[in-house]
């Protein structure tokens, strides 16, 4: 059973009527309730419609095949669930194509991903969509940067401004600097043009 659609006395009882069905723990399940008031004859009840984490993982990378295939470009899938977060990690001979300049298709195809789901259950999902790692290379490679420009602001005491970044960048610099002594940095710019500066402190 992949999915259910039951009926409960209160928002607890669904969810455990919904655990027992799918046979999984709260954990391993998204759901929406929702609520149908009562009348004088009738009381509230509760609806819940439930699925297990493991099956919106096949339906997503079934959606992700269709979207992808459908532009000509051949796709292999490693996923895995941790925490909560679904990571779904793409193989392709066209991951660049797939990536986009600064990771913009990628993060087109995270949000069309997560608004699947959203029209089939009506709930959030924790994704992490991936092609062949990019976001960890790029990750690394934006902490080395910020760490190097951070050294050479603190020594020079010159501030100096990072290329332009989307807001997922930039957090990245945000984080990596957070407990660096003797920087500071701070967003500017309008989007699609904001970038960091790091700036030294006094």
């Amino acid at each position: 059973m992949n999915e259910v659609v039951l009926e409960a006395k209160s928002k607890q009882e669904a969810i455990l009527k919904a655990m027992k069905a799918l046979n999984a723990n709260e954990e391993e399940i998204i759901y929406n309730i929702t609520e149908e008031k009562g009348s004088l004859f009738k009381s509230t009840s509760y609806s819940i419609k439930a699925t297990t984490r493991v099956h919106v993982v096949e339906l997503l990378k079934k959606f992700l095949f269709q979207v992808i295939t459908n532009l000509g470009i051949d796709v292999n899938f490693e996923s895995n669930i941790r925490d909560k977060t679904i990571n779904i990690n793409m193989y392709t001979d066209k991951s660049g194509l797939l990536i986009g300049k600064n990771g913009e298709t990628l993060k087109a195809l995270e949000i069309l991903a997560k608004q699947k789901i959203n029209q089939e259950y009506n709930c959030f999902i924790k994704l992490n969509l991936d092609i062949e790692n990019y976001k960890l290379k790029r990750t690394e490679n934006l902490e080395r940067l910020a760490k190097k420009t951070a050294r050479e602001v603190r020594s020079t005491k010159v501030e100096a401004s990072l290329e332009n970044m989307n807001s997922f960048e930039r957090r990245i610099i945000h984080n990596a600097l957070t407990n660096f002594k003797g920087i500071k940095t701070l967003s500017e710019g309008e989007e699609p043009n904001r970038h960091v500066i790091i700036k030294p402190t006094e």
